[in-house]
């Protein structure tokens, strides 16, 4: 007897695990920045998810999947997941968490912008106005004025977001001919080449204690990519797309747990107003397609 009735059930269930899996991820590598340099922990995450990366690429399409691609946008990718991954973990140095997953959620609102110059898609008046409120959510979590609020981390993750999400139209380019698992697979190889060359004039022996810790990073990193990848692939974006946001519930709970910090409450209003953006542009194109 099936767990559940209907693929679309099944999708949002793996969404829910995917993203749950991604929070616990970044809750290692935020550990591993207290002790490592933001390229090395970078590094680290590129590597430790290569060898499953690359099995399941082999798995799911074979070698020639992997040679027989478009080169100079999947280049262009992999220097964009260099310094996203950079920054994320500097980020997560900086800030919290909660903090961290806040501002990143703009990265949905930046996809619609650069669709227009790169994809060619119109946006509509009402569109405009979801963007534009969710940059004033953006607003409200930075609380401009504020003193020693972790401005260098603040810039880093809007700068992550930015590259999420112009790597994210470049998908919508590349896999008209290319499939998911080469660009799955070269991205994570060229974050982990990129990284490390970057990380290694400054290289740290890994410590033994953090063994669990990258392998940790490496299995929640799985399942968060298998999590998602088959609820995208069984469920309607429309669906599975807005769960992604449970994540900022996920990562508030590991904040309080394994750092005692509480997000202040302009983190959660300005957060609200982004998500709402958000899902009114998923709601806005679900309804036209």
């Amino acid at each position: 007897m099936p767990v559940f009735k209907t693929e679309k059930l099944a999708g949002m269930a793996a969404m829910l695990a995917g993203v749950a899996s991604f929070a616990f991820m970044d809750a290692g590598l935020k550990l591993l920045t207290a002790h490592y340099p933001a390229a090395e922990v970078a590094a680290l995450r590129g590597l430790a998810a290569l060898p499953v990366v690359f099995a399941w690429a082999l798995y799911a399409g074979g070698a020639r999947q992997l040679v027989q691609v478009r080169w100079p946008l999947h280049l262009v990718r992999g220097v964009l997941s260099v310094v996203m991954m950079i920054t994320f973990t500097f980020a997560l140095k900086e800030l919290t968490l909660a903090r961290t997953y806040a501002l990143f959620f703009v990265a949905p609102l930046l996809i619609a912008i650069f669709s227009i110059f790169m994809l060619g898609e119109q946006v509509r008046r009402a569109q405009w106005l979801a963007i534009a409120t969710g940059f004033f959510g953006v607003l409200v979590v930075l609380n401009p004025g504020t003193a020693g609020y972790g401005w260098a981390g603040t810039l880093a993750v809007l700068a992550t977001a930015l590259c999420y999400a112009l790597s994210s139209v470049l998908v919508k380019i590349i896999g008209r001919t290319d499939s998911t698992q080469s660009m799955m697979f070269w991205m994570t190889c060229m974050l982990a080449i990129g990284s490390t060359a970057i990380a290694l004039p400054d290289w740290q022996p890994l410590r033994q204690e953090h063994y669990l810790i990258v392998l940790g990073i490496a299995f929640t990193g799985a399942i968060g990519q298998w999590g998602i990848t088959f609820a995208f692939k069984h469920a309607p974006a429309a669906s599975v797309a807005p769960l992604e946001y449970s994540g900022l519930a996920w990562v508030i709970m590991i904040d309080y747990f394994v750092w005692t910090a509480i997000p202040e409450w302009h983190t959660l209003a300005g957060a609200a107003v982004i998500i709402a953006s958000g899902l009114y542009l998923l709601r806005y194109e679900s309804r036209r397609a």
